[in-house]
């Protein structure tokens, strides 16, 4: 049975811009593990039966979500450049075996749970095998552990050679057929659809391939029409300009990674027609392409394709951030956490960068990555901000985020639907760490 808390003291930042911080409040708790009241620690009185935790000095603020994310891997280093018929044998004589798949399924709750102490209480997961994702979330809603809340998508929608197939994603070459890959995953019970809409780079062969158009606009706007007639969201990777154009027409909710745009996409992007909420969200994953793009290739290991596609998709992906801040196009929050150099317990990393090329501040970058995600991902009723009624998913911090976003790194508790983690606990890799700090 869940306690009541009461959370004493503290300075309150509300993820929302609106607001101002306050000082000196008390947060209660209840046992349903929604917000019940906040106000000053003077003017509150507490019930008997709730526990008190005075956090004096410290910040609470809305837990983190990260929108971009998959965890089947946790952003260890790894060849991106493996020969078919191995990834084929270990695919089918490891992976896909009752051993592989129970260890594939620990290694995802590891990392959900490195998340959470991480301070992200929501994650999107957008890839995973075997619904081994969906399993995960249903294990949380039914209470068998604590973990982040989460929204999940299954497999990929891809095409015969396309992005992920055919082994993280469902083939279809034909808009009925992509309808009927929908309709799969939907059996399976997902949260959201996932689509490829052109190559990526952990798969490309060849430079250039990491953008090339893979989906036609007739296959993304049947997906899109099957997954919008049951209220779900599509997300799409792209990482071209003309598959963010083809991804937009046929009406996708949120472009993941992004490229460089042009006036029309510009303008679908603020009006989309055929997306479900009439509007089109940026998810950018700077932090994904960053380092393969931009380190030498004596650091990162990686091959000189993967460089190079990764630095032609980095680039044009920046290109597209900037002017999505230029032209107040929706922008969310995600990490592309999995990848290599890209760990479940770094997101604070995400917004340094979009800080530095941007001119996004610290009270911006906090509101994308709480409210404005929340919005995105159709989640804002249940959490994102710091208001009565809504999860008690919160972080608190001992240094003030909005002076220096680096306070994220170092989460003093965190709270997921008023259950309280007192002493979070993070295992880190180093030579990832020390890899990401001469560029950080």
């Amino acid at each position: 049975m869940k306690t009541g808390y009461a959370l004493k003291n503290c300075q309150v930042i509300y993820g929302d811009m609106r607001k101002k911080a306050d000082t000196n409040m008390t947060i209660l708790i209840n046992e349903q593990g929604l917000i019940l009241d906040i106000g000053k620690s003077n003017d509150l009185s507490v019930p008997s039966n709730y526990e008190t935790v005075d956090i004096s000095g410290k910040y609470v603020m809305p837990g983190l979500i990260n929108a971009h994310v998959h965890l089947f891997a946790d952003g260890k280093p790894f060849s991106l450049s493996v020969r078919e018929g191995v990834l084929n044998f270990a695919y089918h004589h490891i992976l896909d075996t009752k051993i592989g798949r129970s260890v594939l399924k620990k290694r995802m709750k590891k990392n959900a749970i490195t998340a959470l102490h991480a301070g992200v209480t929501t994650m999107r997961s957008v890839g995973e095998f075997f619904y081994q994702d969906v399993q995960l979330r249903d294990e949380i809603k039914a209470n068998e552990f604590v973990g982040p809340n989460l929204l999940v998508s299954g497999y990929f929608l891809s095409v015969t050679g396309g992005h992920g197939a055919p082994y993280l994603a469902l083939v279809g070459d034909s808009p009925w057929e992509a309808r009927k890959d929908v309709r799969i995953n939907v059996k399976n019970g997902v949260d959201l659809i996932k689509i490829c809409v052109t190559g990526g780079v952990t798969d490309a062969k060849m430079v250039g391939e990491a953008g090339r158009l893979q989906m036609t606009e007739e296959e993304v706007a049947a997906i899109c029409k099957e997954a919008h007639k049951l209220g779900m969201l599509v997300a799409a990777h792209v990482e071209s300009t003309e598959g963010v154009r083809i991804a937009l027409r046929g009406g996708v909710d949120t472009i993941e990674h992004g490229a460089e745009m042009d006036e029309e996409i510009i303008t679908l992007y603020k009006k989309n027609p055929n997306a479900l909420k009439g509007y089109t969200a940026l998810i950018p994953t700077l932090q994904a392409g960053y380092p393969s793009a931009k380190l030498d290739r004596s650091l990162t290991k990686v091959s000189e394709t993967v460089k190079e596609n990764s630095r032609l998709v980095y680039d044009s992906m920046l290109k597209g951030v900037q002017q999505a801040v230029k032209y107040d196009i929706k922008m969310g929050i995600g990490t592309d956490a999995a990848m290599p150099f890209v760990t479940h317990y770094d997101i604070w990393r995400e917004l340094d960068h979009l800080m530095r090329q941007t001119n996004l501040n610290p009270i911006q970058l906090i509101e994308k990555v709480t409210k404005v995600n929340a919005e995105i991902l159709g989640i804002d009723d249940l959490t994102g901000t710091i208001e009565l009624g809504k999860q008690a998913d919160l972080i608190v911090l001992d240094q003030n985020p909005l002076d220096n976003l680096r306070a994220l790194a170092d989460i003093s508790m965190v709270m997921v639907k008023g259950n309280l983690i007192k002493a979070p606990a993070v295992k880190r890799m180093k030579e990832v760490d020390e890899l990401l700090d001469l560029v950080w």
